[in-house]
């Protein structure tokens, strides 16, 4: 009698961004469903902290150098492979979050094991995307891609391919039910991303120079002392308040009055935008870019607005609007709350489960 099968989560960097959050919802809800999940990451702290998970770590820390970042990349790879080739049998899954495991792959499909990729990346060096891409496509089976812009622009040409979106955990919405009713006397602009340029993180910076009756928070996925020198020498505007990494973002949602996503359209496009969703949950409007999966989420002129974070004069006059006209603001924020309804994380259970379980009629989460 065959060992039971399990599934094999792999994720390079364990963090507090967006892809390790949703891949967290998904082995979330694969355990749920009775499965044995083992997880192999990085030892950092982040969502997929702390869980019941069987864990394998690898030695994986993000370099700024190129050079060292190569290197730890590299020997991530082969720390990936040898987990996998141990721990793997032919009756396995190895679910793959992001492109970057590339090794895992390799070990899975030498094991005879399954091998299912959960894609939210487009924005990688082009070298790098062409080395990825060809292992995924030779020694993947499967590709859930988090937005039909994802899919149209990156697919998996040799793979079967599902669109699958993101969704809140019932945890998160419950705590939004809880805090979001809190009164705000002044109106907050709140931004939550990583510490680089190309998300409009120098963007953000000037609204704030520019909208001196508004407050502004910016949330940063980096730690203190990588803010201080990131910002060392430029001038703050009084009415910009800057925080590092936070393991609990409510209190920040719930003292919000609207939330941007000021990424580069043509340096950082979007994939889809779970700081969107969570803004949604506490009725918070969201100017996001034009661009990519934010433009799938927002619906400009009704929860938002879709604007290029280059074209500051019109960013300026969709703050000052939802700043100054309440009714608008009200109608604005219930439309975000109504929106949220779309992206029920049973329906993104379910998408999950379809496909790593097989059951392709529910492997699709379609939005009308």
């Amino acid at each position: 009698m065959g060992a039971k099968s399990k599934i094999i989560g792999v994720h390079l960097l364990n963090d507090f961004s967006g892809s390790p959050l949703v891949f967290s919802h998904a082995l979330d809800a694969l355990q749920k469903s009775g499965e044995a999940v083992h997880l192999i990451s990085s030892k950092s702290e982040g969502f997929l902290s702390g869980k019941t998970y069987t864990y394998h770590h690898v030695n994986y820390v993000f370099k700024q150098n190129i050079v060292l970042r190569l290197v730890a990349f590299a020997w991530a790879q082969l720390s990936l492979f040898i987990k996998v080739f141990l721990i793997a049998n032919a009756n396995d899954t190895v679910y793959i979050n992001t492109l970057l495991p590339a090794g895992a792959a390799i070990a899975a499909k030498l094991k005879g094991a399954k091998v299912i990729y959960h894609v939210h990346e487009t924005s990688l060096g082009k070298y790098m995307k062409i080395l990825l891409k060809t292992i995924a496509n030779n020694f993947g089976n499967k590709a859930i891609y988090v937005s039909r812009f994802l899919l149209e622009k990156e697919g998996l040409s040799k793979l079967e391919n599902r669109v699958v979106y993101n969704a809140l955990s019932a945890e998160f919405m419950q705590k939004a039910e809880t805090k979001r009713a809190i009164k705000k006397s002044v109106f907050r602009v709140l931004m939550l991303c990583s510490l680089k340029a190309y998300k409009g993180v120098g963007e953000f910076v000037e609204l704030a120079k520019k909208v001196p009756n508004c407050a502004f928070d910016l949330v940063l996925n980096a730690q203190q002392n990588d803010i201080d020198s990131y910002f060392n020498g430029k001038a703050l505007p009084n009415n910009l308040t800057i925080y590092p990494v936070q393991k609990n973002v409510h209190p920040f949602y719930a003292k919000a009055s609207l939330l941007l996503n000021l990424s580069r359209p043509d340096e950082w496009v979007e994939t889809f935008g779970m700081t969107i969703l969570e803004g949604f949950a506490y009725g918070l409007p969201c100017i996001a870019p034009p661009v990519g999966g934010p433009a799938e989420i927002v619906e400009d002129g009704k929860n938002g607005f879709t604007i290029s974070s280059y074209n500051t004069a019109t960013l300026i006059e969709a703050i000052s609007l939802l700043s100054a006209d309440k009714e608008t603001y009200k109608a604005f924020s219930e439309a975000s709350l109504k929106r949220v309804d779309d992206f029920k994380a049973s329906a993104f259970e379910a998408g999950v489960l379809g496909v790593l379980k097989g059951a392709e009629s529910s492997s699709v989460l379609n939005l009308t």
